[in-house]
């Protein structure tokens, strides 16, 4: 067609999804019908709503397309369904990179909106592993290495009660002029995990420096999914958790394949995964808890900024607030990472996670939304300030016979105490290789193998 551009052609693709999106929409509307969203993969632990029950969906997975970027205004138009990797591998080529990249690279913009994009022309992170011997001392590396103008990234794993490690990241353009410098890369099958990397550079080393290609760096988390992974191995306990089992495995132990895996094998019916963010000052506390009721290790320190209600982003209450009071309030909270096996059963499960809930609540933090949420409809909303600026944002959208939030997120604590998985898929090692062959189904794992953002040197 004479004349067309390459964003014309995505754009009339995109305007022709839309409209039969539209329609779709207008038509649940005029019938007065609710209706979820279908993405075609998921990040989140929930128990899936399943496609084929009487839900009602609306199918945006086709939606995942970046149709075009700007280098002048910095920024990119995308689709919601576009994943980060994707994304990535579209801006960086402009000298671009989101100022905000989610940790795995199937985490889509629409599910992780960042807003407009940063400039980058450096190719690498100078990254710094910083030994911390206790909690508090990890807690407190975090939020001064947060201060500092110079850190561009800053994150934190606790492997232990007295061995943490401050990661943090600086942009450069080039590697130090000594030749024995070489860029560490995490993409390859053949590479350390980022989280073994950091737990081996500080065995014996107070401090440690990597050059990381700087794609490298955003997804360096995507291989053993932080330290996922490593609960394969234990489920599978006659393989060998051995960095030639890893290389071997190499295509089921990147997060789209695992998310997949957890999901088909039922597993995430036992397996704690949330994100707390939390006051900076009861922090501490929190891990004591986490350690003595879950005894789970390691775990996760990400800064983030914190967002004055009204809003469903956690916003954090220090101690002897008035959660009312945001003059009172920090501009900064921890999210802390619990990621690892709760009880076998099903009602402990339930039971652990309400009262990691609890404590939570007591504590002044907020739990993401991603994970498994067992709160009561008034305990809910009272956390977010009511319901009426939600309320009337469903009225000003013409969405009040959507679900809710609370709808989306909420588990019912009684039946999934008395949930059982099929027989066969909860006796080991069934279940695990029936997830396996499902997530092999998806065929994911040719997404990492065909990626475009791995380093393949200068």
């Amino acid at each position: 067609m004479t004349g067309t551009t390459p964003l014309t052609t995505a754009l009339e693709r995109h305007a022709t999804t839309l409209t039969r999106l539209s329609s779709q929409i207008s038509s649940l509307y005029t019938s007065r019908l609710p209706y979820r969203i279908f993405h075609g993969s998921t990040n989140s632990t929930r128990p899936p709503t399943q496609k084929g029950t009487n839900t009602q969906f609306v199918d945006i997975s086709s939606l995942n397309n970046v149709l075009s970027v700007d280098r002048a205004t910095k920024t990119a138009l995308v689709e919601p369904n576009v994943p980060m990797d994707k994304l990535v591998e579209a801006t960086l080529p402009h000298g671009l990179v989101p100022p905000i990249v989610m940790e795995f690279p199937g985490i889509t913009a629409g599910g992780g909106f960042a807003g407009t994009a940063g400039e980058s022309t450096k190719k690498f992170v100078k990254t710094e592993y910083k030994r911390a011997n206790s909690v508090a001392e990890a807690i407190r590396m975090v939020r001064e290495e947060t201060q500092k103008g110079e850190n561009d990234y800053v994150d934190g794993i606790l492997f232990s009660k007295d061995h943490g490690v401050v990661v943090t990241g600086k942009l450069v353009n080039e590697l130090p002029s000594s030749s024995d410098v070489k860029p560490q890369t995490f993409s390859n099958a053949w590479d350390p995990w980022f989280y073994l990397h950091c737990q081996e550079k500080t065995l014996s080393a107070k401090t440690a420096t990597d050059y990381v290609p700087l794609a490298e760096y955003l997804f360096r988390y995507d291989r053993g999914g932080f330290w996922v992974g490593a609960a394969a191995f234990q489920y599978f306990s006659w393989v060998p958790f051995t960095r030639l089992t890893r290389w071997f495995l190499d295509d089921f132990l990147h997060t789209r394949m695992m998310y997949r895996a957890l999901h088909g094998s039922g597993e995430s019916a036992r397996f704690v995964v949330q994100d707390i963010a939390m006051p900076f000052e009861t922090s501490e506390e929190f891990i004591e808890y986490t350690s003595s009721s879950l005894g789970i290790w390691p775990l996760w320190l990400c800064p983030l900024k914190r967002r004055a209600p009204p809003t469903f982003h956690p916003h954090t209450t220090r101690p002897g607030t008035d959660a009312a009071d945001q003059k009172a309030q920090d501009n900064m909270m921890l999210n802390i990472g619990v990621w690892g096996w709760g009880p076998d059963q099903p009602q402990e499960f339930v039971a652990k996670n309400i009262e990691l809930e609890n404590k939570v609540h007591e504590l002044g933090g907020m739990k993401w939304f991603y994970a498994h949420t067992y709160y009561e409809q008034d305990k809910f909303w009272k956390m977010y300030g009511g319901r009426e600026w939600y309320d009337a944002l469903r009225k000003k959208y013409k969405a009040e016979h959507l679900p809710t939030v609370w709808d989306k997120i909420h588990v019912d604590a009684d039946k999934a105490g008395k949930k059982q998985r099929h027989w066969l898929l909860a006796k080991k090692p069934i279940g695990g290789f029936y997830g396996i062959w499902k997530s092999i189904q998806s065929k994911d794992y040719l997404l990492h193998r065909r990626a475009q953002w791995k380093w393949k040197g200068e």
